[in-house]
């Protein structure tokens, strides 16, 4: 049993074929998983730079407000319930201003 692992490898094996395939692998991990989280990164970044005051909103944690205030990092929101919260850009999720206006019309 322990004959096999103490075996020299064989005279024909190449090792750059190995070296391929390693650099084959991430490649594959690079366009399949690193690729599209950047991509979403910066649709993110794109979205939180286009809110604007009046925006209605849904954060992270599912509280629904309107945006009253807004700076390059956090924004002030009025809910009902709670009055206004100060949160930070990161923590909005969605903006629902234009779905409202297509349900309401």
């Amino acid at each position: 049993m322990y004959e096999i692992l103490l075996m020299a490898p064989a005279k024909g094996s190449n090792g750059s074929m190995n070296m391929i395939m390693i650099l084959l692998m991430f490649v594959v991990m690079y366009f399949f998983m690193i690729l599209p989280q950047m991509r979403k990164g910066k649709a993110q970044k794109k979205f939180w730079g286009e809110l604007k005051k009046g925006d209605k909103i849904i954060t992270s944690g599912g509280i629904h407000g309107k945006i009253t205030e807004l700076t390059d990092s956090w924004a002030v929101i009025e809910t009902e319930g709670a009055g206004k919260l100060k949160i930070e850009k990161s923590a909005i999720s969605l903006e629902m201003t234009e779905a409202a206006n297509k349900s309401g019309s």
